[in-house]
């Protein structure tokens, strides 16, 4: 997968961990959550994004503020939503 499909899948499990955590669930929130990891790291172990590590691993520790940490960085559903979404608009125009 190219880069804008990793990102548009790790997207979608960033926002059922949004929806889960709204509707109070926090253990599918947690595994959703979990999930979006595991396809985080994989994105950066990938050899082809190499150029991105930094907005990667910024993006790791912006997850963990935000779902397991103090929210240090104020991120907020909207935005995670929104910064996700662009990747998904460049998946389908690259299909």
């Amino acid at each position: 997968m190219n880069i804008f499909e990793q990102m548009a899948n790790i997207g979608a499990e960033v926002g059922r961990a949004i929806n889960w955590k709204n509707k109070g669930n926090q253990e599918y929130s947690q595994l959703a959550f979990e999930r979006a990891l595991e396809l985080l790291y994989f994105t950066i172990e990938d050899k082809k994004n190499r150029g991105r590590l930094g907005e990667l691993c910024q993006l790791k520790e912006v997850l963990g503020d935000y779902f397991v940490g103090a929210n240090e960085y104020k991120s907020s559903d909207d935005n995670l939503n929104r910064y996700f979404y662009q990747f998904n608009l460049a998946a389908r125009k690259n299909v």
